[in-house]
């Protein structure tokens, strides 16, 4: 069997679920199973009706109708059948008025907790999974639309959940295979699920890859399609440089890396459940589905070393933490990495000295607090508004000359940090936000386009 997750683009419209149903059709010799995105632009509305309420805006009521007229004008394109049009209608009516129960809750209290907002967020892929199954109806598949919910199971940590993954296997293995099995296409939402208490929890934003992840390893699907509206992987976001190539194939290493450090093609915990199981993962073009696309896999990587694509993430905030007195000490890095785990703050990159540490964060939640902190280990400076620029590929131990390309096209580029990662596929540097899109275009001129003196 196979998992084919749809993101929010390829539900974007009525249009585009009918492509969605057509493309699932024609794989029903493979035993798909589907995931879908909430709407397009859904979960963007959802968030912002919830802070509305926050502030006691009236823009909050507004939100609502936004919502209620966006998903009935998709289904009475959609659904022609009239007593289907009514119990979809009906089931998205139901979801607004818990929705509204919400909001309403968050206004009167003036307090908006992780669980309400998980509760909220998720009411996105609630209303599209049962959109989507009707439009696979329509084109005569057998398919029902499931409450993600009771299916991936999570433990209690609102907004940064982790799957129980023994009870999502035997739930998995018990409902969905079965169906599977009878040439049934059960249709998830993705990016839900549900502690086993029943209280609603999210994988986070872009977690739907996860869940299609998440639900190809309990299943062991013998692959999983991530369908978006990209040809593949590409060398460089295409929206920053015209010149931008799909990848043909790529690595596991090669694509969490990517996806970590800005590729927006893959959400990067996608690729931990699917390398744990050996399963590869396919990236294709919901709207042009001739595109080979991007095979992402385990196999060990054949070819040239070299860089393989670019990737750079913006909102980053690099802190550097120096003491003398720690010269010849040990526990210095200790000390300061205690401090991000108590925070709950994830580091990307690290550069180390004998008595300084430099690293960036992407979530500055905490930094005031951080910073207090690490005052007391040794003296603080912060750099904000920076960016990470990555140059991913294989065997760039093996390749001679590729810094010194590198920084012959950035010099006149401030690198303000240097990080090259043990996983011999990722050599990354952090610039000044303002620098980042320069930065990444002449490397792509160099290494992908013919010389960045062309």
């Amino acid at each position: 069997m196979i998992v084919m997750k749809f993101g929010g683009t390829s539900v974007g419209s009525a249009d585009r679920i009918r492509g969605v149903a057509r493309l699932v059709k024609e794989r029903l010799d493979r035993q798909p199973l589907v995931v879908t995105s909430a709407l397009s632009k859904v979960t963007d509305l959802l968030i912002k009706g919830a802070r509305q309420a926050l502030k006691r805006d009236v823009g909050a009521d507004e939100v609502l109708l936004d919502l209620r007229k966006r998903h009935e004008a998709t289904i009475n394109e959609l659904v022609s059948d009239i007593p289907t049009r009514a119990r979809l209608t009906a089931h998205v009516q139901a979801i607004l008025d818990e929705l509204k129960t919400l909001y309403t809750g968050i206004y009167q209290l003036e307090e908006l907790t992780p669980r309400s907002l998980d509760a909220i967020q998720a009411m996105g892929e609630r209303m599209s999974c049962e959109i989507v199954a009707a439009a696979l109806k329509a084109e005569g598949v057998r398919a029902e639309a499931l409450d993600a919910r009771s299916l991936l199971i999570t433990d209690e940590t609102s907004g940064r959940v982790m799957p129980v993954t023994s009870e999502v296997e035997q739930r998995c293995k018990t409902e969905l295979a079965p169906m599977i099995e009878t040439g049934e296409v059960p249709v998830l939402g993705g990016f839900i699920g549900s502690t086993l208490s029943g209280v609603t929890t999210t994988l986070g934003r872009g977690g739907s890859d996860w869940s299609a992840a998440i639900f190809g390893a309990a299943l062991d699907a013998e692959e999983i399609q991530i369908w978006t509206d990209v040809d593949g992987m590409m060398t460089v976001d295409p929206r920053v440089v015209a010149g931008a190539k799909v990848i043909p194939e790529v690595t596991f290493d090669e694509a969490a890396e990517l996806a970590y450090f800005g590729a927006k093609v893959l959400h990067p915990a996608t690729i931990k459940p699917a390398v744990e199981k050996g399963i590869p993962v396919r990236v294709l073009n919901s709207m042009n589905p001739k595109a080979p696309g991007t095979l992402v896999s385990a196999r060990r990587a054949e070819g040239p070393s070299g860089p393989r694509a670019i990737a750079f993430k913006k909102g980053i905030t690099v802190l550097l933490v120096s003491q003398p007195k720690m010269l010849m000490a040990s526990g210095f890095l200790v000390k300061v990495f205690d401090v991000f785990e108590r925070h709950k703050t994830s580091v990307d990159l690290i550069a180390t000295s004998e008595v300084s540490v430099s690293l960036t964060i992407d979530n500055a939640e905490q930094l005031t607090v951080i910073k207090s902190e690490l005052g007391k280990i040794g003296e603080v400076r912060i750099l904000r508004d920076m960016a990470i620029v990555s140059l991913v590929g294989r065997g760039f131990y093996r390749h001679p000359g590729l810094a010194g390309r590198m920084f012959n096209c950035l010099r006149d580029v401030n690198v303000a940090m240097i990080s090259f990662g043990a996983s011999d596929v990722n050599l990354s540097f952090v610039v000044e936000e303002a620098d980042a899109e320069r930065a990444v275009l002449t490397l792509h001129k160099e290494f992908f386009e013919g010389g960045c003196g062309s």
